[in-house]
């Protein structure tokens, strides 16, 4: 199914009723998810965040924006937040099956009835944009609402869709297509605005003013340093070129980066360079960067957007903001997520402090997003639920029958229904087979005396740890694709749908086949490197893989009796071999470990 996911920020963050009157509209058209909508009353803006498929992701961000344009009114909007209009950017990300194109498509149609329907300037922006300097949001609402009625004057700054003239009431509207874009704060035990902008310029991408003299502990106390006839200062060092290409070249060879470019970013042309200040670049690419304070926290924040964290994360810029802040007399309190966050980035984060702290990555996916809440302080001002707050969590999340407790999941199999039963107990041994590997290798780490061993161990728990998840989610795959063999052949489907359907319930136990014997060859692998204080628990992990790959092997078999004869053959050949291969390491597994359990014995 394809899913877009919009993101519209409207200049509302007090009144709840406005709010939730947006949020209706939005949430009226059919296949529409609303994910998260998060306000702020100092910033006076409401993150909404909501999925669906295009042609309803389409209709739905209308209605928000429609409603926004009917209930805001930007001539009395006042906020901490940089706006310029009551929906003041509606981006458009795509989550599954849909290509950046795809959506452009969908952003370009609403920008479209936006400007014609509702008389609102649109500027598209990103992915979107018709002209390289418009990619940059910032650059589109610089002067924000209060400049706007003089800069839509210019011919430079026609709008894209929607009249070229100032829209009092809703201001104008920026859309386009981007990334997953997280909303970062960072929280300062300071109520200085300034200091947290002082911070704020170091960590963003453009980078800030060089200035010269009084520059520590605050850069921005400093004497600005700016570009002279004859006299271009270098913003990183402090050499002085007599001309601007050979600065250019030594900021290129030495600095790593176009000076033109970053420039550009402030809005300086290399033609009218004198009298401008001189540049310097941040510390962090695709982060953009302010300072505000947040009156309901009583403290100062760096606001960060952080536009591709694959290549900057959470925990890259707040490790340099504690450094920064320090060395300011400041402390970093926590930070804050406005909206989602993307689970790929939050694990990693996790996994950061995990290694930072020589302690097993392996982990459950639940303790390594715990490790990043904790470490990045994300509960410092607001309550932070996973299940609420990260997009994309594994499936493991919302599987049914890991979530029963022991006693109702025995129960639930002793009962005289079919599902469920031996398949989904084999991918329970399975389960509790990788955990039991995955505790070994997290206490052999806990005892290690040097690090050598500690990325090879850490990174089979971690393993073990996927293993554990792939047999949980399959508990529920076994029995699901049982159900729906018993109702297609119930409701008499077609031959080819009912072969299908049974297909699959051969294939998700052989799949625990497979997996099994992937557990016990890594078994293998590990053997010679555990704590012998925990051997016989490794040697009951084997047993439990052995239960579960001849379990799976069982429901195989007799799902085969189902299917022709033809069509059974490259199951059952693949299903011996595996099987003979499997038998014969397991027994060379119980010999090692037996003997090493009966070393002193009498």
């Amino acid at each position: 199914m394809k899913l877009i996911e919009c993101v519209p920020n409207f200049s509302e963050g007090r009144n709840k009723k406005i709010i939730d009157e947006i949020v209706e509209a939005i949430k009226s058209v059919d296949g529409i998810k609303v994910l998260d909508v998060d306000p702020g009353y100092d910033t006076n803006r409401t993150v909404v965040t909501f999925i669906g498929p295009p042609e309803a992701v389409k209709e739905a961000a209308f209605r928000g924006i429609k409603k926004a344009s009917e209930l805001i009114d930007m001539t009395k909007h006042k906020g901490a937040h940089p706006r310029m209009g009551a929906t003041d950017v509606c981006p458009f990300i795509p989550l599954k099956d849909v290509t950046f194109e795809e959506c452009n498509e969908i952003a370009l149609e609403v920008a479209k009835r936006v400007g014609e329907e509702l008389r609102i300037p649109v500027y598209l922006y990103e992915k979107s944009a018709t002209k390289p300097e418009r990619k940059n949001l910032a650059y589109i609402r610089e002067g924000e609402y209060e400049g706007l009625k003089e800069k839509i004057k210019k011919p430079e700054w026609k709008p894209d869709f929607g009249p070229q003239e100032f829209n009092p009431k809703s201001g104008a509207t920026v859309i386009g297509v981007r990334e997953f874009l997280i909303a970062y704060n960072i929280n300062l035990n300071t109520k200085e605005k300034r200091y947290a902008t002082d911070i704020a310029f170091e960590l963003r991408e453009k980078g800030r003013t060089k200035r010269k003299g009084n520059i520590y502990p605050f850069y921005f106390k400093g004497e600005i340093v700016r570009y002279k006839e004859n006299e271009y200062p270098c913003g990183e060092c402090e050499e002085v070129f007599e001309n601007l290409d050979e600065l250019y070249n030594h900021v290129k060879k030495n600095h790593g980066y176009d000076l033109f470019e970053l420039l550009k970013m402030h809005g300086i042309e290399k033609e009218n360079i004198i009298g401008r200040p001189v540049k310097k670049k941040g510390k962090f690419k695709n982060v953009k960067a302010i300072g505000w304070y947040i009156d309901e926290y009583k403290r100062a924040q760096i606001s960060i957007n952080l536009t591709d964290y694959k290549i900057t994360n959470m925990h890259h810029v707040y490790e340099e903001a504690k450094k920064l802040a320090e060395e300011r007399g400041l402390s970093v309190t926590g930070s804050e997520i406005v909206g989602l966050v993307p689970f790929k980035a939050i694990f990693e984060s996790g996994i950061y402090y995990l290694k930072r702290q020589k302690t097993s990555t392996g982990v459950p996916v639940r303790d390594v997003l715990e490790t990043a809440i904790q470490s990045l302080g994300l509960r410092d001002v607001a309550e932070f639920d996973i299940e609420e707050k990260v997009l994309g969590l594994p499936d493991v999340f919302t599987s049914k029958y890991p979530k029963f407790k022991i006693w109702d999941f025995v129960d639930e199999l002793s009962r005289g229904s079919p599902v469920p039963g031996g398949g989904s107990s084999s991918a329970l041994s399975g389960a509790l087979a990788s955990a039991l590997s995955s505790m070994v290798l997290n206490i052999t780490i806990s005892k290690l005396k040097d690090d050598k061993k500690y990325e090879k161990l850490s990174k089979f728990a971690e393993k073990f740890q996927e293993l554990k998840d792939f047999f949980l989610i399959n508990i529920d795959k076994d029995s699901e694709s049982f159900e729906n063999y018993m109702k297609k052949l119930r409701e008499g489907e077609n031959e080819e749908e009912i072969k299908s359907a049974l297909i699959e319930t051969i294939n998700v136990p052989f799949s625990v086949m497979k997996k099994s014997f992937e557990g016990i060859k890594m078994i293998d692998e590990i053997l010679s490197d555990i704590d012998e204080n925990v051997i016989s628990d490794l040697g009951c992990s084997v047993l439990s893989f052995l239960s579960a790959f001849k379990g799976a092997y069982m429901n195989v078999l007799i799902n085969l009796k189902n299917m022709k004869n033809q069509d059974k053959l490259k199951y059952e050949k693949e299903c011996k071999k595996m099987l003979k291969d499997f038998e014969n390491l397991v027994k060379k597994l119980e010999n090692i470990i037996f003997e090493k359990l009966l070393e002193g014995g009498t």
